[in-house]
């Protein structure tokens, strides 16, 4: 099949379709209305992101030609990704009734943060795991031992065969590479 023949190709002309950028901005656009699906569905906000955040994975591994050609189409396959991501959600859970519906966009006063501020946060967890896998082998595991299942500095030491000094060095030295990209992929998707 040649370049034109090909749907995604020929909607974008001969310039290479950013496929990120446009699930990017897509998401930006539509990330209420897809929590708000979870929701309907009879999960948390937190679920809800959970769900969301799944479904993105799999629209990103399923339907790429489909964001390419048309945003409608792609709005409306991660909604139905979305809904379905939460009913299997709640099969796992054996929740075969959903809760009380809330409405899109309201949450409940106990919750302490919004669907939307747990989506952004969600966001800034993923940049932050890409960040992390970015990073050398020796920091990568000290990164994880002592920041994120919180080791003391004696006990990472051990364990990787190093002295206390050169963990807190690493762990300094790990803390500045990931600012660094933290910034550089918060730029990127703005």
């Amino acid at each position: 099949m040649s370049s034109s023949d090909h749907p995604a190709r020929a909607a974008a002309g001969s310039a290479p379709v950013d496929v990120l950028e446009r699930l990017s901005r897509l998401v930006r656009e539509e990330r209420r209305a897809l929590v708000g699906v979870a929701r309907s569905e009879g999960l948390g906000a937190e679920e809800a992101v959970e769900c969301v955040q799944d479904a993105l994975c799999t629209f990103l591994t399923r339907d790429r030609e489909g964001l390419a050609v048309d945003a409608a189409h792609a709005s409306a396959s991660l909604k139905v990704i979305v809904r379905n991501a939460a009913r299997n959600f709640r099969r796992r859970h054996r929740r075969s009734l959903p809760h009380t519906p809330i409405a899109p966009g309201l949450e409940p006063e106990a919750s302490g943060a919004s669907a939307h501020e747990l989506l952004v946060h969600a966001e800034d967890v993923v940049r932050l795991r890409a960040c992390v896998a970015e990073l050398c082998s020796v920091q990568r595991a000290v990164v994880m031992l002592r920041l994120l299942e919180e080791r003391s500095g004696e006990d990472v030491a051990e364990l990787l065969g190093v002295t206390r000094n050169h963990v807190d060095v690493l762990v300094h030295r790990a803390k500045g590479s990931l600012r660094v990209c933290m910034r550089h992929a918060a730029g990127a998707g703005d």
